[in-house]
């Protein structure tokens, strides 16, 4: 596997001030200046020769009132602009229209005259531009350590700190290197373009037709690995739009920044490193932005284009490139994949968690009071019959699980409190003493003689008259009518029971491993693999279930070690169709997973990437803490509307509902943590980089 060191070789450092006003590049001069507009003049000509200004374009206003004052305002083409004689020029227009004169030619190029005369022709030819300051580039002075200038370097800022009259400013395109070192600008001191720490992931493409573009040389654009490392990153974009090829090129780059960690991650049993380096996050960097340990990646596939070859892979899905390093995870047992299969009988909230899920839209009423039942363990319980209730109600549910066949570990038994005169329901000649521990097939006995008797036995209604509440609560109950499949006690069978529990049969697993797959998983990630979680086959509900239950394990495992001050390294979690993970945008509880990873992930060291179709849908609390964005073509104004409320992506809205979904794929607006702006990218191909594994 090659690595970014020798992949990179186009590193760039410009003097955007020095070489960005070059005279075929000039567009125009500006007639109006604010902290946030220029409107500016330009023409037909000038248009041509620099080969087009497209919406997005990025410009330069050089200030050339003084000789001393260097700087450039950075400028974004948006809209055209009217200027004051515009009113004048259309009613020359619409009487020339009206004579059916031939108005053929373009002013200035190849000498085509049409048949207007060179004035009229000449103030035709003008127009007005609208674009936004996206901040400007200007020079400091770099001092000794005896406070004397010794030189000057070029700076950036996000704003304007001051503007001078309009007429003091030349405006030209950026391109090739001078457009190289503005798309890769970064907020951050000495970063060098296409350095050893960033990773070429596309090229500048201002619009969907490219009839002028394709007469220029590609202008490369880089991004940092870093940048992604601890951050949450949102790719939105209508199916078929590149999403995916997105995120295996950010895989891609974090696989090889990874490659280059200095260390292996110390386990608990070793002295920590401080906790003022666990907290802080430039500790987890060596020198040259390399992290320290490797980097874990663990992909949710729910459409299995990661875990298993397809044809629009050609070879490069991300297990076969990979194949030294990827871990794969199934629901179901296959090939080449560990299976992620629970005990049901030994991880009992799990196993509830994914029989309540499978349930979950199931409108019949007893399944209803089956999943109101609360399984919940107490540490401490406010009285012993408390206690005695949560044993008996956790024992019947296992008998259920047994009646539906859910095969039964070795030696498995339950242990909870009965009665002498209820023991003895099952056989008077030998009673069954559940509280010294006895087998399932004995439970189970034990438990349909109490429903059988329960509304006519002496006991029960003593029971109720001492105690004032009823021997068997409503979870018990609910539980007693599954194993009997029985609504009423002593009635006759009226529903299936146990058996809405067997479609899930195939997850459960009677083995007593060390370890569950959870644990086995983050300890992978701990070592720098890439685990992908295989989410195509099996029941959709269960994608949810799997997901959350992983995530909360890789979390909390975080959480301990951050408390112990015992380092973590970065692990990456990827997200495919989130809409169908995530919280709703309404959804307000902040407890959920992915609303404490969006929190509380940056320092625990742990990144979250998320692929949808709808942003609208998306909780605003993950919303609000993403860092990196990659936006492809969208359809309809709800999605826009959300989001026109981050950094600067209100200037695409209108072009990302007119991209073509099909003739665009990796057209995206790139936004990312240490980039101050915007950017317009056609993304690189996953494919492209196949020759170099």
């Amino acid at each position: 596997m090659s690595s970014i060191k020798s992949k990179i070789k186009d590193k760039v450092s410009i003097d955007i001030l020095a070489q960005g006003r070059i005279q075929e590049n000039f567009v125009g001069r500006p007639f109006y200046i604010d902290y946030k507009q220029v409107k500016l003049m330009t023409c037909d000509a000038w248009k041509y020769s620099v080969k087009g200004i497209p919406q997005g374009a990025f410009l330069l206003a050089f200030y050339d009132g003084e000789s001393n004052v260097e700087e450039a305002l950075l400028l974004r083409a948006l809209n055209p602009s009217i200027l004051p004689t515009d009113n004048d020029n259309i009613r020359s227009m619409v009487a020339y229209y009206k004579d059916n004169m031939n108005i053929a030619g373009r002013a200035g190029v190849n000498g085509s005259k049409g048949n207007l005369d060179d004035f009229t022709r000449y103030e035709f030819s003008f127009s007005g531009l609208e674009c936004r300051i996206l901040g400007v580039f200007y020079k400091v002075p770099i001092k000794d350590e005896d406070d004397k200038i010794i030189g000057y370097k070029t700076e950036f800022g996000a704003d304007v700190e001051n503007f001078y009259s309009a007429n003091n400013y030349k405006v030209y395109k950026g391109t090739d290197e001078v457009l190289k070192a503005i798309v890769n600008q970064r907020d951050k001191e000495n970063a060098i373009i296409g350095s050893n720490s960033e990773f070429k992931i596309g090229k500048v493409r201002y619009s969907s037709s490219r009839r002028f573009q394709n007469l220029t040389s590609d202008v490369a654009v880089y991004v940092s690995p870093n940048d992604f490392l601890g951050k949450r990153t949102a790719l939105f974009g209508m199916t078929r739009t590149g999403k995916s090829n997105t995120i295996k090129k950010i895989i891609e780059a974090t696989v090889e920044i990874s490659t280059s960690a200095t260390k292996n991650l110390p386990d608990e049993t070793t002295p920590n490193e401080g906790l003022f380096k666990v907290e802080n996050n430039l500790a987890m960097f060596d020198d040259e932005g390399t992290p320290k340990y490797p980097v874990g990646q663990i992909i949710f596939d729910v459409n299995g284009e990661y875990a298993n070859a397809n044809m629009q892979d050609d070879g490069t899905a991300i297990f076969e490139l990979y194949k030294d390093d990827v871990i794969r995870y199934s629901v179901i047992q296959k090939t080449g994949f560990k299976v992620m299969k629970t005990n049901f009988y030994n991880d009992i909230l799990a196993g509830v968690e994914f029989i309540k899920t499978e349930l979950q839209n199931d409108g019949a009423g007893f399944v209803k009071d089956f999943l109101s039942v609360d399984f919940t363990s107490l540490s401490t319980y406010s009285s012993q019959s408390e206690k005695i209730r949560h044993e008996r109600k956790i024992a019947a549910y296992l008998c259920c699980l047994k009646k539906a066949n859910f095969k039964v570990p070795s030696k498995f038994k339950v242990k909870f409190t009965g009665h002498k005169e209820l023991n003895l329901l099952v056989n008077k000649e030998k009673a069954i003493d559940p509280s010294k521990g006895i087998s399932l097939d004995e439970a189970i006995s034990w438990f349909l003689a109490i429903w059988e008797n329960y509304s006519t036995h002496k006991f029960f209604s003593d029971y109720k008259s001492k105690k004032l509440k009823e021997w068997a609560d409503n979870d018990l109950k609910a539980l007693l009518v599954l194993l009997s499949q029985k609504r009423k006690s002593g009635g006759a069978r009226d529903n299936n029971g146990y058996l809405r529990f067997r479609p899930l049969v195939d997850y459960h697993t009677d083995t007593l491993e060390d370890k569950s797959f959870e644990e086995n998983i983050v300890d992978n990630l701990r070592d720098g693999k890439i685990i992908i979680i295989d989410l195509s086959q099996g029941p959709s509900n269960t994608q949810s279930v799997y997901s959350e239950k992983i995530s909360q394990k890789i979390f909390e495992d975080s959480m301990k070690r951050f408390i112990k001050t015992q380092p973590n390294n970065f692990i990456q979690f990827y997200f495919e169709e989130a809409h169908n993970l995530f919280p709703k945008k309404d959804d307000k509880d902040l407890s959920q997973i992915y609303n404490r990873i969006a929190k509380e992930g940056a320092k625990l060291n742990l990144g979250m990437t998320y692929a949808t179709q709808e942003p609208s849908s998306i909780s605003s609390n993950i919303l609000k803490n993403t860092q990196n964005w990659f936006i492809a073509h969208l359809n309809n104004e709800d999605e826009l509307k959300e989001i026109r409320k981050y950094y600067d992506f209100s200037d695409f809205t209108d072009s990302l509902v007119r991209f073509s979904a099909t003739n665009d794929k990796g057209f995206v607006k790139m936004k990312t943590y240490t980039n101050p702006f915007v950017v317009p990218v056609q993304i690189d191909r996953f494919l492209a980089n196949k020759e170099s594994k």
